[in-house]
């Protein structure tokens, strides 16, 4: 049997190269080795697609090289699921998450979104190319905690804003933590705009969410 080192670099090499069936094969060692699955995605998947993504800016990577990596830790969560145990958040949280209207590119909300089901978080996902008043829409169907937005060409980036003061104007602002994301999104712009987030990465936004939803159960005038 392999030593835990081999099954996760055997892991993370098979992310990074994007082999799914590498990927899901490793993940079948580890359970058999008993590894901790969530641990398994959430951090070393994470750090898997931090080198994909650092790739990416590199040019080393283009977005088919990204996407198959991003299928392959898709493969891998598959099989390590229904294992996972560990450091779940005690009661799910609903996140809503979506790319922005006039953006199709999602793979990096794809990414949030693996990370955070895998962290036991409800997930409701838009998909792209998203009209601006579904997000506030699906929040109240739904009493979200946490609304996720992502683009990632400038041009779309406002209509980050134009969603977070739509919460405002409906008074809802309160009850619901904004994370966004995206190639161009920085952290300064997105607290400039009123977002409560942005979350480095798609691992990242796992501790970022928990720790928003901590603080808006602490606030009793939060709830739907």
């Amino acid at each position: 049997m392999a030593t835990r080192e081999e099954i996760i670099n055997g892991f993370v090499k098979a992310i990074v190269d994007g082999d799914e069936v590498a990927a899901a094969k490793w993940a079948k060692e580890a359970i058999n080795a008993q590894l901790d699955a969530y641990e398994l995605v959430t951090k070393y998947g994470g750090d898997a697609m931090s080198v994909v993504n650092q790739k990416y800016e590199k040019k080393e990577y283009f977005v088919p090289e990204v996407l198959c990596s991003a299928n392959a830790l898709n493969a891998a969560v598959e099989v390590l699921t229904p294992h996972m145990k560990a450091d779940k958040t005690t009661v799910p949280a609903r996140v809503v998450l979506g790319v922005v209207e006039g953006d199709i590119h999602d793979i990096g909300k794809n990414l949030v979104k693996i990370m955070l089901s895998a962290a036991g978080f409800n997930v409701i996902d838009l998909g792209k190319d998203v009209p601006l008043a579904k997000f506030l829409e699906t929040a109240k169907e739904n009493k979200a905690e946490v609304v996720g937005m992502s683009a990632l060409m400038s041009t779309t980036m406002p209509a980050m804003k134009k969603v977070i003061d739509m919460f405002a104007q409906a008074g809802v602002r309160n009850k619901v933590k904004i994370i966004v994301g995206g190639g161009p999104v920085t952290e300064e712009w997105a607290l400039s705009i009123g977002a409560d987030a942005r979350p480095h990465d798609a691992s990242a936004a796992v501790g970022v969410t928990k720790d928003l939803v901590a603080k808006l159960k602490q606030d009793p005038s939060s709830a739907w």
